[in-house]
Order: C-alpha cells, then structure tokens, then sequence
C-alpha cells in the first residue's frame, strides 16, 4: 500500500512515493531541476503564478511513477505541504484572478502594523498569538485596498497548499492551522477570528470551509487524475505549512521538542502546549498540525528570510559552475571566522525576527588581499548560522530552549561547517534524518487515511544519518566571531533607525 506527498516550495516541488509497509519512500522526485522563478515588480514584492505551481506537481508526479513500478489503483492516499503565508485568490470558476503573494513578499507589512495598532497589541496577542504582521489576511486587505476591482471579482482566498487540494479535489477547504497561519484563527473563541476580519472588512463568504489536518479532505475529480496519471478517486487526506510538515516529518510533536530547516527561508519550530508569544512578534505562534480544541499543541516559529537563497546567490555569481557539494567543501578550506570576514545575511525582504526591519545583506570588513572565494562561501555559512542563534536567543527569552534541533538532511544541513558552527553557538544537539517535506507529507497521509493506528506506529522506520556535537575545543573561535558579527547587525540596524 502507498500514499504520495507532495511539498509545494517556491524554489521547486517535491514529490514522494511512500511505502506505508516498509515506511521508506521508494521514489522521489524534484520539478524542476532549476528553481522555480519569482517575479518581483518592486523592491520587497515577492509572487509566483499558481498555475506554475500545478504543472510542476502534475509533472514532479510523472516522475515520480516512472521511477517506480507502483500501480496508481496502489495509491490510497494523497498528502500536501506547502509555503506558507501565501494568498492566493480564485474567481466563481476556480481560476487565480492574480499571482500569488508568496511567504517573502513584505509589501504589506505596514497595513499589519496599522490593524495592530487598532485591534490593541494586548487583545492581537491574546486570542490571535500574533500581530497581524505580514501574513495572508493582511496581504488580502492590501488587494482590497490596491485591487478593488480585482478584488470584487473574489469567490475564495486561499493558501498555497489550498490551491493545489482544489486543483486535485475541485473543492475549496483550508484547515485550522493554515487560518492560523494567516492570522485568521481566534484561539480564545476556537474559531476563525471575526476581529481581523472585521478590522479588514473581509466578507467571511471569501474564507473556504474547514476540514481536519488529518483525515477526508476530498478525492481526485477525473480531470486531475487524468491530468497526474493517478487513479479517480484517491483521497487527499493531509495538509499543513511546510514548517508544521517539516516538523511532523521529524516527529516533532510533544512539548519541548525543536525541529529546524535551511532551505530557501531557515526556520527554528519548538513545539509548546502553553499559549506563549512574544509582545514583539518577533518569532510567531501557531496551530500545529496535532492542535485541537481539546488539546493544545502549539508551535513556536522563527523563521529567516535570508538563508538558502543566499547560498544560491553566491552559487549564481559563480554562473553555476561549482555545485552545492562543491560549495560544502570550499567552506572547510577557510578557518573558523573566515579570516575576519562577515556576512549580513538580510537581503531577502523585511525580517519578522528584525521587528520588520529590512536592512539587507552585506559583506564586511572585505580585503582584496586576503578573502577569496572560500573565505566568502564560509562568511555566508557562518552569517546564516549566526542569524540562526540570534534567532535561538529570541526563543530562549519564551523559554523555549533547544537542547536537541532535529532535522532533515538536506539543503544547509549538508554543510558540515553550517551544522558544526549553528550547534557550537547553540550549544544544541543537531540530529539529522533521512526524511524530507515530501516524504512526511506521505507519512501523514497514511495518517490521515487510517492506514496507521496512531502517529507513534508512522515513525517506526525513521531513520536517523548523523548526529552533530557542539565544537566545544574551538567554541571561543564562534562565538568572537559571532560576537562581531552581531555587533555589526546592531549597528547596521541602528542607522536604519
């Protein structure tokens, strides 16, 4: 018996056959091989064409089955992870009136702050755990107030990973933790939040119908199963953010458990059964994807904008000519503290860790004489691992505190001098598994279809590859380095007032 999960990224989409017997995935596949493009009108816009999104799953999901022997009737189960905080808006027939406004677009953050400030921090915080920010309810109002005829042209908003469950389903449905996600969840009241979308004056018609996280989110019409080479009928049976996934996929579930990515973004995710946000909202507290009205499971999530892209950015200036791998080994030619070298690693929009605060990226202290191509490479892997402990230490301040980080390995946790720098600074455990946002979204489909009892029978076969220590003989080398680092970050912010 398998299940198939999908993780719809803004660099690719992913795709995973999953052996619910064996618990492995026996075919994998990414579309495209090059990252998905981004269009970008305006300094800190961010949107991509849903549609691209679509014909990238329809064909991740072709060769997926090529690669595999596996008969479509042998699927059961279909599983979603996507990006989060995206808005996405669809007419009467289903089709996006506009690009999407993906995660990293910050084009609305002062329209968050100005509902902050009307709603009343004390209230914002209480029942919604989070200021409005830059999420999907205020990138909606931005449409509102910008769009107007766009906008009354709207049947349903949504999130990305909403969009592609209709294009496979033809229904139109969103879970708990993605209107949690979007700032629309009242957790007080345990329902979708009347005050945002009151202050936004959006018609609660707009907002789609509920369905569990796990279990029967509706089945393949026969024009997407035609369209994907699967079988009619097959149930879509999860949904959740990619970081809610990513941390299912680590079987981070109970309170004080911490898991962490590096992809484009880099996220840290604890997971708390007391309601804890923080007055600066500076890091976000959400539904996770085991939350219920009975039972608080909330996840805590500090999210990076400038990680992963900029390791790309670098492999780009390059004309692509040195690998990732290749990239992994240059930064172990160069010492602990890149020779003085430092990299501000803020170049991809406003950072909610920041305060909103955009102030982009940087090298600094650059001498011609003395920093080549290596010392650069190894600058930007210890700025994002430094941006990663100034981020940990915000956590630490709600008492979250990261003993052990589980995560996948891959992305920047394939760097050795990146997991090796981010535990020294931590002072964290780092276990890395052989599992990825796909591969857990096909888990929790097996889940969500009843296959598995329970979650605790879904995680017998994770396998654990490698288990980074802290450097606790060169620990000084880090921390001078992170020292001048976040010194320069504070000044930099300083001057941008």
């Amino acid at each position: 018996m398998f299940t198939l999960g999908f993780d719809v990224g803004s660099s690719s989409i992913k795709a995973a056959l999953y052996d619910t017997e064996r618990g492995v995935a026996v075919a994998q596949s990414t579309y495209p091989q090059t990252e998905m493009p981004m269009i970008a009108a305006k300094a800190g816009w961010a949107e991509q064409d849903p549609e691209m999104w679509w014909d990238a799953v329809k064909n991740a999901t072709r060769e997926v089955l090529s690669k595999s022997s596996v008969s479509p009737s042998d699927i059961k189960a279909i599983g979603i992870s996507y990006q989060m905080h995206g808005l996405v808006v669809v007419d009467k027939e289903q089709k996006p009136l506009r690009p999407s406004i993906i995660w990293c677009d910050s084009r609305a953050v002062a329209i968050g702050e100005k509902a902050f400030d009307a709603i009343g921090h004390r209230k914002c915080l209480r029942r919604m755990l989070n200021s409005p920010g830059n999420f999907t309810a205020s990138k909606l109002r931005w449409v509102k107030e910008k769009e107007p005829k766009l906008y009354a042209k709207i049947d349903k908003f949504m999130l990305p990973g909403d969009f592609i469950a209709m294009k496979m389903t033809g229904e139109t449905c969103t879970t708990m933790s993605g209107l949690s996600e979007g700032i629309l969840w009242d957790f007080v009241s345990n329902s979708i939040s009347e005050t945002v979308l009151g202050q936004y004056k959006i018609d609660r018609s707009l907002v789609s119908e509920l369905v569990p996280t796990f279990g029967d989110q509706g089945e393949l019409t026969a024009t997407a199963a035609s369209e994907l080479g699967l079988k009619a009928g097959t149930k879509v049976t999860y949904r959740a953010g990619d970081q809610p996934n990513n941390a299912f996929s680590l079987n981070v579930l109970e309170p004080g458990q911490v898991a962490s990515t590096a992809g484009t973004s880099g996220v840290v995710y604890g997971i708390s059964k007391a309601i804890k946000y923080d007055p600066k909202t500076r890091v976000n507290t959400f539904a996770h994807v085991n939350h219920s009205k009975k039972k608080n499971r909330f996840g805590i999530l500090l999210c990076i904008n400038g990680t992963g892209i900029a390791y790309s950015w670098i492999r780009k200036l390059t004309g692509n000519s040195i690998s990732y791998l290749e990239l992994n080994g240059l930064t172990e030619e160069a010492p602990v503290g890149s020779k003085g070298l430092r990299f501000i690693n803020f170049g991809n929009g406003a950072e909610r860790m920041l305060v909103n605060k955009d102030p982009g990226a940087s090298l600094e202290h650059l001498n011609f004489n003395i920093h080549g191509l290596a010392e650069t490479v190894r600058a930007i892997v210890e700025g994002v691992a430094f941006s990663f402990k100034y981020g940990i230490d915000i956590m630490e301040q709600l008492e979250m505190n990261a003993a052990e980080i589980n995560a996948g390995h891959a992305n920047m946790f394939l760097s050795p001098v990146f997991t090796k720098t981010l535990a020294t600074l931590s002072g964290a455990t780092i276990n890395m598994y052989d599992t990825d946002g796909s591969v857990g979204a096909a888990r929790a489909a097996a889940v969500g279809a009843g296959i598995y009892r329970d979650v605790k029978e879904a995680f017998t076969n994770l396998k654990k590859i490698a288990t980074v220590e802290p450097d606790t003989k060169n620990a000084g080398a880090y921390l001078s380095g992170y020292s001048d680092w976040l010194s320069l970050l504070n000044s930099k912010l300083k001057s941008r007032g």
